[in-house]
């Protein structure tokens, strides 16, 4: 994941108005001072997803971290997204971020496909801002 980080819980639960909720991954990054929490999603990610999520940050930021801390950043991980469900269903400046996974790596045969075709659509916009 990076430098800075330390695993607090998996599924860690949290209680208030007598329900309970859990996120699937709690870490705390010492060199940000944040929390960040990661929720998976195996299907399409939907706005409920992220008003989860979004509920669990302010959770964290209200109860758990202390004023010295930065505040917390939610991902949710998920096999399929809608960029325009998350643009519209996040705010802004919201610490929340919704990136689609893979299950497996691409081979290097794949990977080098992937990266030729991008070299040529550089490559076409480079000379269409020359002419």
């Amino acid at each position: 994941m990076g430098k800075g980080f330390l695993f607090e819980a998996r599924q860690k639960r949290f209680t208030f108005d007598n329900s309970h909720f859990r996120v699937d991954l709690v870490f705390y990054n010492r060199l940000l001072r944040c929390y960040v929490l990661i929720d998976l999603k195996r299907g399409e990610l939907t706005h409920q997803d992220l008003g989860q999520m979004q509920m669990y940050v302010n959770y964290f930021d209200r109860y758990v971290k202390t004023e010295d801390e930065l505040p917390s950043v939610g991902i949710v991980l998920c096999g399929r997204k809608n960029d325009a469900v998350v643009e519209l269903t996040l705010p802004e400046e919201a610490n929340i971020y919704a990136p689609k996974y893979q299950l497996y790596l691409p081979s290097k045969q794949e990977l080098a496909a992937q990266l030729e075709i991008i070299r040529r659509e550089l490559n076409y916009l480079e000379s269409e801002d020359g002419e």
